[in-house]
């Protein structure tokens, strides 16, 4: 028996594909869109979208910081870290991730008894870097007052 008509074997790398093909592979070709294919086909629409240019305005638009602390640059805020620590100093610098450099810094001891109240005790720290990720709250020291708590019940005698 002979063994048939030879079959052509399937190209496996481009380099050993027909010229023809090669040249149809270098082509530009609009991108394919299926239907029913959900999030992944949108995900991959936009990127093309975006390869060609067309979103470049939405992505080149600058993230701006929600909080603009340069108005404080040398001057002097009290800043909230988690875990309830407070302190104070005069602002150096800071960065988009809300690192800041604090000098001349001033920490306010709590009670060892109760870890939420703060006592008049102070500790000086001097330069001080301190990481965003534990910063809670910053707030200007100027017109920082204290004032009594207002929700408990003021005893008369």
């Amino acid at each position: 028996m002979s063994p048939g008509p030879r079959r052509r074997r399937r190209q496996m790398f481009p380099s050993n594909a027909p010229a023809r093909s090669r040249r149809r592979a270098n082509a530009v070709r609009p991108p394919r869109m299926r239907a029913g294919r959900g999030q992944r086909a949108r995900r991959g629409r936009l990127r093309t979208a975006a390869r060609r240019g067309e979103m470049a305005d939405k992505e080149k638009k600058k993230k701006e910081s929600i909080l603009d602390l340069s108005k404080y640059i040398d001057k002097t805020i009290r800043v909230k870290f988690q875990g309830g620590r407070e302190a104070s100093g005069i602002l150096k610098g800071f960065d988009p991730l809300l690192n800041l450099v604090l000098d001349g810094t001033i920490e306010y001891m709590r009670d060892p008894d109760d870890q939420y109240k703060l006592t008049e005790d102070t500790r000086q720290l001097g330069l001080v870097v301190c990481r965003g990720t534990s910063v809670v709250l910053i707030c200007p020291q100027d017109g920082m007052e204290a004032i009594p708590n207002p929700f408990i019940q003021q005893q008369d005698a």
